[in-house]
């Protein structure tokens, strides 16, 4: 369904992991909407987009430029897509990492046809010069070529047909004021409820041409971390299953058994996620402990615990950060089946026997 790229390579290892990989993509572009109408969940967004979009083909003119900002694999990439087609133009896409020189961007720039829409992903990555450069192209469509250098230097000026700019972030907060006040439309995309999941996962499974039951959708849905990538890619690991070991349909016993197989407990946790917590909960007892003190503990790297771990631990209520390090909440012991150190239960009734 609704999906975009990020470049983290430990999370595209993950079977929760919200990074598409070769496979993803592939499937991805089969399974992609193709306009607003089919486009599931994100309701704010969609219906003000489609105010924007309307109003360009009412007038006759390009959109305004767009920024989406959100989660990987919640649908910033299938939404450009979207727009393209709804303006019935044609579609460029590019990200910031690729874009290191203003003549890179320069390059690009001088190749759009007008009104064609440009699809700048994680363009929070874009270079300093580059971006500069964009500032007046979506501002006056035009950019300023330099040629020569030093004293000799020359500026020819370059104009542009117009068009739009879709741009993605998953960090809109590192995007300067400057840029973020040319685009016409912002929009933040949000997690997805279970319910929303559950259409996903029908919609998908009737495109894979998979049978699958309402209870299993929603099993496939709850374990999903509120992302529709990883619904999607859930939905294929179950079908794997369902189509080896049973008749081929999905339940909700199928999908328990087929995501127990691949570590993905019932709220969406997999492996790493459990040794985050384990080793928070039972070497340290619930911290407070360092960062770089768990990541030894769970034997991997402090950047992949921060990055790959701990964003879906905090926002599940399941672990916080503080000063003085990560602390498990009583939502993690109660998750885990572990009773917290000083808990009535935790002394094995000596409570009360000694009255404490």
């Amino acid at each position: 369904m609704n999906w975009d790229d990020t470049t983290d390579p430990t999370a595209a290892e993950r079977l929760v992991g919200s990074v598409a990989d070769g496979e993803d993509q592939a499937v991805e572009a089969a399974l992609r909407p193709k306009d607003l109408n089919e486009f599931i969940g994100q309701e704010k967004v969609r219906e003000q987009l489609d105010l924007v979009l309307r109003a360009a083909r009412a007038r006759g003119a390009t959109a305004d430029h767009v920024l989406l900002s959100g989660a990987p694999g919640l649908g910033k990439t299938t939404l450009s897509m979207i727009i393209a087609a709804e303006m019935e133009a044609p579609l460029r896409i590019t990200s910031g990492p690729a874009i290191q020189h203003a003549g890179d961007l320069a390059a690009i720039l001088s190749s759009l046809q007008e009104g064609e829409v440009l699809f700048l992903d994680e363009i929070h990555r874009m270079s300093r010069p580059a971006e500069e450069m964009l500032y007046m192209a979506m501002e006056d469509f035009r950019v300023d070529v330099i040629v020569g250098k030093g004293p000799g230097a020359t500026a020819i000026p370059l104009e542009l047909p117009p068009f739009t700019l879709v741009g993605a972030t998953t960090r809109a907060g590192l995007l300067p004021p400057p840029l973020r006040d040319r685009f016409g439309f912002t929009a933040h995309m949000e997690f997805y409820e279970p319910t929303e999941l559950e259409r996903v996962v029908h919609r998908s499974a009737s495109l894979l041409d998979v049978g699958i039951e309402a209870d299993g959708a929603a099993e496939i849905a709850g374990r999903s971390r509120g992302t529709p990538r990883i619904a999607n890619r859930l939905l294929r690991r179950v079908r794997d299953y369902a189509q080896v070991k049973a008749d081929g349909r999905i339940t909700r016993e199928i999908a328990e058994a087929a995501l127990a197989v691949y570590e993905v407990d019932a709220r969406g946790l997999d492996r790493l996620d459990r040794a985050v917590l384990e080793a928070l909960l039972k070497l340290f007892g619930g911290g407070p402990v360092g960062l770089s003190t768990l990541a030894v503990a769970v034997g991997e790297e402090r950047e992949t615990v921060e990055e790959v771990a701990e964003p879906f631990l905090v926002r599940e209520g399941l672990l916080a950060r503080t000063p003085r390090g990560r602390v498990a909440t009583p939502a993690a012991w109660a998750h885990l089946g572990l009773v917290p150190p000083g808990s009535p239960v935790a002394g094995n009734g000596q409570q009360d026997l000694f009255g404490a």
